[in-house]
């Protein structure tokens, strides 16, 4: 039986961090930095972040099964590849020199298309090494708990140094971070036996060819689209229909820190009981506590300071918990150690995908409803509502209804 030490699992996990730095500020930073300070069209600066998100999730499956099957060093290999693309293209993405209209426009794209093939190729390589290592639950359970509670602090860090420190020095941050979370993760982290061998070539759809894998594939979906709607309107309803602007950053520190401080007691339920049960209650918490907020007036700091509480500690589970179910259905499947990468490609592929389509539906239904930022309008705060609230609930207790259903209980 394979236990690894505190040492071994902080050596794995801590590569989450500078990887979880990378993604919040391209998300929160970027846009406002191109259009309000550079200049560039909101238009031109949404289509260049769209194409690129869009080309980046369609690459994900096919760059997952290449690395499976590719003879330079296994998942080791593309973590050191993907490390000057990350550091080159992060850098010239937030410090960009004084360039012509069209010669920005150039600089942006390729700056985008740079920094997101590297953190594809990090991420996929990172959680495939995580997967192959155990097929013991409690063991993989801890891992991937270790990785998303880095990453965790991460997307706090990225929310603190750029006030603090500016754009140079979050570049600096993130690169002094990345160096040395690699310097761990290849110097200090558990290997697999077989992980810088060739593996046999398999199609990157392969995947789905298994049954437990479409089942999980369709609770994490619609998990997170659940998950990514409400966090496409967080602002929208903190600000218009609470009338609480100010307190978002306490609220979603409260969140994120409760996601955190939820992980080792959801490693401990998932050894007990198995992932998927535990994952279960996680999101039966979530659906109860999330409830809650359709019935909130203005000004309810305390109800729904509560309720980013309960549903962070839910999202701790749904960080944990999906990577260890996968990594069990992979063994399951007579995979392990060699298909790692093709699973995690389409698993990366549907994570960003969440992202594009909590907003492809969300966004629309609030204008076809007659939300515009800004109203006061009651009608108008009752759809904003509608599709903050319910809708999330709504697709959560469908995923929940699925992974009831689903064999996934032996994983």
């Amino acid at each position: 039986m394979t236990v690894f030490t505190r040492a071994q699992l902080f050596a794995y996990g801590a590569f989450g961090l500078p990887l979880a730095l990378v993604a919040l500020p391209i998300y929160v930073m970027v846009p406002q930095l191109y259009a309000a300070q550079l200049g560039m069209s909101l238009a031109t600066v949404g289509t260049l972040l769209l194409g690129a998100r869009t080309l980046d999730a369609f690459i994900d499956p096919p760059l997952g099964r290449w690395m499976d099957s590719a003879k330079f060093g296994g998942y080791p290999g593309f973590i050191l590849l993907a490390l000057p693309l990350l550091a080159i293209g992060f850098g010239a993405l937030m410090l960009p020199p004084p360039l012509s209209s069209d010669g920005l426009v150039l600089w942006f794209g390729a700056s985008l298309v740079l920094v997101y093939l590297g953190y594809s190729m990090a991420t996929i390589a990172h959680n495939s090494w995580g997967a192959r290592l155990t097929q013991q639950r409690g063991e993989r359970t801890r891992l991937t708990a270790i990785r998303e509670g880095c990453a965790l602090l991460g997307v706090v860090l990225a929310a603190v140094l750029p006030p603090l420190v500016g754009r140079t020095g979050l570049c600096i941050s993130f690169v002094v971070l990345l160096l040395f979370g690699a310097a761990l993760l290849l110097k200090r982290s558990p290997r697999a036996a077989s992980m810088a061998e060739s593996r046999p070539s398999a199609h990157w759809l392969m995947p789905l060819t298994q049954p437990r894998f479409r089942w999980l594939f369709v609770v994490y979906a619609l998990n997170g689209i659940a998950a990514a709607v409400p966090a496409t309107l967080f602002l929208f309803f903190v600000s218009d229909r609470l009338l609480l602007p100010t307190q978002a950053p306490m609220f979603l520190l409260l969140y994120f820190l409760s996601a955190a401080l939820a992980l080792p007691l959801w490693t401990r339920l998932a050894a007990r009981v198995g992932e998927s049960r535990a994952w279960l209650a996680a999101m039966l918490l979530a659906i109860v506590a999330f409830l809650w907020t359709a019935q909130l007036s203005a000004g309810a700091v305390v109800p729904f300071a509560i309720i980013c509480v309960l549903t962070g500690a839910a999202l701790g589970a749904d960080l944990a918990l999906p990577p260890a179910l996968l990594a069990g259905v992979i063994g399951r499947a007579g995979h392990g150690g060699e298909h790692e990468g093709s699973y995690f490609g389409l698993w990366s592929w549907i994570t960003k995908m969440n992202l594009a389509l909590a907003a492809g539906i969300a966004l629309p239904l609030l204008g076809w409803l007659g939300y515009t930022p800004g109203t006061t309008q009651a009608d108008a705060l009752s759809a904003l509502t509608l599709a903050y609230a319910a809708l999330p609930c709504a697709l959560k207790f469908c995923a929940a209804v699925v992974l009831w259903r689903a064999p996934l209980s032996d994983v």
